[in-house]
């Protein structure tokens, strides 16, 4: 039981530095937070059934990383999934996350988050100066996945989706007249 306890506190970690990460802009820790699908994980997988590698993964090898920003289609493959966090970072001057309704579950060597991503960003000054161009506020509902290596907790995955805002019409349509 401790063990599991000790395995959330470590995804709630490498979760947290994967958002820190995109809100320093450091490029080089956050490509050291994603899984590279050639390191090998810590320990076998837990396998109560006794079942070969075969049936386990198809080929022996572990499946690619992806990604899916909101609005993006899915990206695959370290190099996918990398470019896009280089292309965000060169083009948002400031991001920062406030999550949310985080929920961590760990099975063997897998683990997964689901959290909502409260995010206040501001791109490139507006043409004529300024320090930071305008301010936007978006709600996405994410899932991370992260799987167990020799080097700690990676992400495996990141899925996020925007959270669609009520409007005013919207919210008196329920309401008794």
């Amino acid at each position: 039981m401790t063990r599991a306890r000790t395995d959330v506190e470590q995804v709630e970690l490498a979760n947290t530095a994967f958002y820190e990460a995109l809100e320093r802009g450091d490029f080089d820790e956050l490509s050291d937070l994603w899984l590279d699908t050639d390191a090998a994980p810590e320990t076998e997988p837990d396998d109560p059934e006794g079942r070969d590698d075969e049936d386990i993964a198809d080929d022996g090898e572990e499946a690619p990383i992806s990604c899916v920003h909101p609005g993006w289609p899915v990206l695959t493959g370290r190099g996918e999934v990398l470019r896009s966090y280089a292309l965000i970072m060169a083009n948002t001057e400031y991001i920062q996350f406030f999550l949310t309704d985080v929920h961590v579950g760990v099975a063997g060597d897998t683990a997964l988050v689901t959290c909502t991503e409260n995010i206040l960003s501001g791109g490139p000054p507006p043409e004529g100066g300024g320090e930071l161009g305008p301010l936007v506020g978006q709600l996405v509902v994410a899932t991370n996945v992260f799987r167990r290596t020799v080097d700690g907790w990676k992400l495996w995955s990141h899925h996020a989706s925007p959270v669609l805002a009520e409007t005013d019409d919207e919210e008196g349509e329920d309401s008794p007249s």
